[in-house]
């Protein structure tokens, strides 16, 4: 038998995609041999030197597929390169990372599909260090040092030199700094940099924000240009600046917004004309602040929104704007972009208008006095707000018909839990609660989305470029993955040319409502959903179930909001000519990419931040039980939220009781080979605080009980499941103890 490596790829070099069996014949391969051969082939494939393709089919490495992707690294080594055009991320195993960090961008080769679709690939070129800073704590050696990275995901240390080059001699043990890569990992030679700015010592409120604002790298300082600017724009409504504008005053006019909010972007009318109701939403209108171009403007989009910590919000735009004169203050004249809306006894929108107004908000209510008014019935609060009770009625079923209509095309509502931070003066954390969502928080919901479809509608049917907020259908695999998994429970989802409608997803919502699976089905669905994103090309929004959607309500502290105001004033103005259409096509994809991007750096720091804050809560509660439901899934462990607190950590597989655990990953759980014993997402347990591991950021449970006993059948037989996930001539991914 010819079966070397040579022989190999000899027969591979010719060009052609070369099927196993074919390789069988052509090299002369017996049944006994077959081993030798596979063993070859795997190892070439490891090493890169071939590609293994769906249908066992292998070929000279190149030749496969070749994508340009983000790397993203896990703490334990490995990572996915995820592709710039979309599509499946790759995985590449954490032996090929040595000398790549977390963020880069770089070219990579698939060289092995599985049945599943999912990939296996090298890195084969480094296009951009994606890491030019780090964050972290410093600890002396000596002379010198090293920084431990806030970031985990990097997975190695920093080393500082010595003397003034590397800044050793600026920090102290066990401060916060930032550091300077000057020399990446390479071989045998470690990451190496130098101490460029000291934060300050590590459990200090404001250096835990500033770590988080340097590691995401947020702009949270206004330079002396852009504040001048600011200074210079008027602190109320000139004259001149209402010409033109239809003119709101005299409107019962009032903004709904939380306790804390001080910029107030959206203000709501109503007024009952029969079986309809008209709506106003009146929106500040920041663009004739920021000019397009301007010093501000140009701020704004480096920002691209506002960032929200839980003691502190760093603005898109000075104060002098945010909370001054773009804020729609109560008793005070404010400029605005209202859409009025008429709606029919069905919520169906009938006839609606756009224009630049003037407006006086009658009061400054919040979700909560709003909620007294119109579900506690409270006296109090009805007695003070007499004149506007009426009016307040009107929006409560103005909503309720808005919500019937979204409800009846298919639009999906997660009413997901969400947690408020609780701090004290010096920035701890006191306490963790449920962050309350009423009828108040509908009613603008509703009001809000009312108007952000309307102008979609408006522009799109002009037509004229405009930046969309797009939500795509779910991914096909994991809709499959879905349809077959709610299936064993005795539902069924029609998955169709590998897309599903949203009234389906909608109507499996309702049916698991109140079962004892809702919780699971709820999570593994919302896992399915693509997330949001801007667009200058009108997609959709899938989980609106709306045909054209974008964001203008907002413009205080949304980019995106601010460039749909400008379009939507230049085509009201007959200026929309076709050089400006030209011009805005060409910006409106990269205004889009920018802001979606910037969008999702904002998400991850103030994600960041809020589970800080929940791991400082943790670390006098070690040894303390608490009740939790599973909220992921992994070979390694149990990811687990508990249920007052909305904290969530992770339970060691190791911890678990002695057995050995096969990993499910279409169904979501770990089974136990001899005691069947089965830990799925969305189980509640009971668990106690084991550790909190601050430099890995995570809280660690030991598991004391299951409260929740889930039948077996819904998961096929656990010894098929074996044999779904071999890997070769070994048992499946698990962990023994």
């Amino acid at each position: 038998m010819r079966k070397g490596k040579d022989a190999i790829l000899r027969l591979l070099d010719k060009g052609e995609p070369v099927p196993y069996r074919q390789m069988l014949k052509a090299l002369n391969v017996s049944r006994h041999e077959r081993g030798r051969l596979d063993d070859m082939l795997d190892y070439l494939v490891e090493t890169g030197e071939i590609a293994k393709l769906p249908g066992r089919i292998y070929t000279v490495a190149g030749a496969g597929d070749t994508l340009r992707g983000k790397l993203s690294t896990h703490r334990d080594g490995y990572g996915f390169v995820m592709p710039v055009d979309g599509g499946e991320d790759l995985f590449v195993p954490a032996r090929y990372l040595s000398e790549y960090m977390n963020g880069d961008i770089v070219e990579a080769q698939v060289v092995s599909t599985r049945r599943d679709g999912k990939r296996e690939g090298r890195i084969s070129a480094l296009v951009q260090r994606g890491v030019t800073e780090i964050v972290g704590r410093f600890e002396a050696v000596g002379k010198a040092g090293r920084v431990i990275p806030d970031d985990p995901k990097l997975g190695r240390d920093l080393f500082v030199t010595p003397g003034p080059s590397g800044g050793a001699s600026k920090a102290k043990d066990g401060q916060i700094v930032l550091a300077q890569i000057t020399s990446y990992p390479s071989g045998a030679r470690p990451l190496e940099g130098r101490i460029v700015e000291v934060l300050g010592e590590a459990n200090d409120p404001e250096v835990e924000a500033l770590t988080v604002i340097k590691k995401y790298e947020l702009p949270h300082v206004f330079d002396e240009k852009v504040m001048a600017e600011a200074e210079n724009q008027p602190q109320e409504v000139t004259e001149e600046a209402r010409q033109g504008r239809v003119d709101l005053r005299d409107r019962l006019t009032v903004t709904i917004d939380g306790e804390t909010a001080r910029d107030f972007d959206d203000a709501v009318s109503v007024a009952r004309e029969g079986d309809k109701i008209r709506l106003w939403v009146s929106i500040a209108d920041v663009s004739h602040y920021v000019a397009e171009g301007s010093r501000l403007d140009t701020e704004a989009y480096l920002r691209g929104t506002s960032v929200y910590f839980p003691d502190r919000c760093i603005p898109m735009l000075p104060e002098q704007l945010s909370n001054g004169i773009c804020s729609l203050n109560p008793q005070v004249e404010r400029l605005t972009m209202t859409a009025e809306m008429l709606f029919d006894s069905a919520g169906a929108r009938v006839d609606q208008k756009f224009y630049t107004s003037v407006i006086k908000s009658a009061a400054r209510l919040t979700y909560t006095t709003v909620k007294k008014i119109l579900v506690d019935q409270d006296a109090e609060a009805i007695e003070a707000n007499r004149h506007l009770v009426a009016d307040l009625k009107v929006m409560e079923e103005l909503s309720l018909r808005l919500n019937a209509v979204r409800a009846g095309r298919g639009s999906i509502d997660f009413d997901l839990p969400e947690p408020q931070i609780i701090l004290d003066l010096q920035g701890e954390t006191t306490a963790i609660v449920r962050a309350e969502r009423n009828l108040a928080h509908r009613i603008i919901e509703e009001f809000m989305l009312a108007a952000n479809e309307a102008v979609a509608h408006f522009l799109e049917s002009t037509p004229v470029p405009s930046l969309y907020r797009v939500h795509e259908n779910p991914d096909p695999v994991k809709l499959q993955d879905l349809s077959e998994f709610v299936f064993g429970f005795g539902y069924t989802l029609a998955v169709l040319d590998e897309k599903v409608n949203p009234a389906a997803l909608q109507k499996l919502l309702a049916e698991v409502a109140g079962k004892p699976e809702e919780r699971l089905i709820n999570e593994v669905l919302l896992r399915c959903m693509k997330q949001a994103r801007y667009s200058a090309e009108n997609l959709g929004h899938f989980g609106l179930a709306a045909s054209s959607y974008t964001h203008f309500t907002s413009p205080i502290r949304r980019y995106p909001d601010l460039v749909v105001h400008r379009i939507l004033k230049r085509v009201l103005s007959g200026k929309m000519k076709g050089v400006d259409k030209d011009r805005l096509e060409a910006r409106l994809p990269e205004t889009a990419l920018h802001t979606s991007k910037r969008e999702r750096v904002t998400m991850e720091a103030e994600r960041e931040m809020v589970d800080l804050k929940k791991m400082q809560f943790m670390r006098d509660k070690i040894g303390e039980e608490y009740d939790g439901y599973i909220t992921g899934v992994a070979p390694f462990g149990l990811f687990v939220e508990l249920v007052d607190l909305f904290v969530e950590g992770m339970v060691p597989v190791a911890t678990l009781p002695q057995d050995y655990y096969v990993h499910l990953e279409k169904s979501h759980a770990l089974v136990g080979e001899r005691s069947r014993a089965m830990y799925r997402i969305a189980d509640k347990i009971r668990v106690k605080v084991a550790a909190v591991n601050e430099p890995r950021k995570q809280v660690e449970f030991a598991l004391v009980g299951t409260l929740e006993k889930r039948p077996i059948e819904p998961i096929a037989d656990v010894r098929n499941a074996y044999q779904r996930i071999p890997i070769k001539g070994k048992r499946p991914k698990s962990r023994r103890r």
